[in-house]
């Protein structure tokens, strides 16, 4: 599969294509400068990202769209260059609620659809506008739904979900890993005893014959596999970085190395979720 900088787009079973990788736009708004969002998603687009990756959850989807109409406005994309990944978030999966929720999501865009519109976790919270619902003793307010168990997958060299891999090949289903970096330690979602996967000694290694971060050589991987990634950042240098990953290769033995480093390691365990009934991350898939 050849990819570039240029053009790194790989076919959908529908007809369609997705650029390999995307900026993640998740963030904590109470911590994030207003206007933060929008500028990182500018120079995304300037360096040559096509796909974004976002959710109503994040409140920053107003910032992601302006950003995008912006550089359309200047001439340097059209509408059908970005794919555009929005979600459901979990108070919202009951049926009647989905349609009002996407169209909210498309108002705060201002765009007039998106290109993939998924479930963001296949566990309900009770109904409702509260983000993260919980009862007068603080506890979370979990809402039985029926659905698949459906979800974006959590996919780097610590957990490298060979087995699942293998059934989309097979299928001719495309992956996209989340947290393909393995960064982020919040500890009301992360399991922070997870060794630092950016700290591997392989990693490092092999990030200094390729004059490469380790951060890159991780991106490098997944995307040799036909994993579609998205690394999330809002800093001006890493967001550039993580996209120079076109301009060299790992070689298969490289490639084996890194699969070996695997320890069936989820970073996100969604600990919030550990009592909910349908809760599924007890084994993989």
């Amino acid at each position: 599969m050849y990819l570039s900088a240029a053009y790194h787009r790989i076919p959908l079973s529908d007809g369609n294509s997705i650029p390999i990788i995307g900026l993640g736009t998740y963030s904590e708004p109470r911590l994030t400068p207003k206007g933060t969002c929008a500028r990182s998603v500018k120079i995304a687009i300037d360096t040559g990202y096509r796909h974004i990756d976002g959710a109503y959850l994040y409140q920053n989807e107003h910032e992601v769209g302006e950003a995008i109409r912006e550089k359309i406005a200047e001439g340097k994309v059209q509408r059908q260059d970005i794919f555009y990944c929005g979600k459901l978030w979990a108070t919202h999966h009951d049926p009647q609620m989905v349609r009002p929720t996407l169209e909210r999501t498309l108002r705060d865009l201002q765009l007039d659809y998106v290109d993939l519109y998924i479930i963001e976790i296949p566990m309900a919270f009770k109904p409702g506008d509260e983000f993260y619902p919980k009862d007068e003793n603080g506890k979370w307010l979990y809402h039985k739904s029926n659905l698949c168990a459906t979800w974006e997958v959590e996919c780097h060299p610590y957990f490298t979900q060979p087995k699942l891999l293998k059934f989309c090949q097979q299928h001719d289903i495309v992956i996209i890993a989340y947290s393909p970096l393995g960064t982020s330690r919040n500890p009301s979602w992360v399991n922070v005893s997870s060794p630092p996967l950016l700290k591997d000694a392989l990693l490092n290694s092999l990030g200094k014959k390729y004059n490469k971060t380790a951060a890159q050589v991780v991106l490098r991987f997944n995307i040799q596999r036909g994993v579609v990634v998205i690394p999330k950042s809002f800093n001006p240098e890493r967001i550039k970085e993580n996209f120079q990953i076109f301009d060299f290769s790992l070689t298969e033995e490289e490639m084996k190395d890194i699969e070996d480093l695997n320890k069936n390691v989820r970073f996100v365990e969604m600990l919030m979720w550990c009592d909910h009934p349908e809760y599924p991350f007890h084994d993989e898939y």
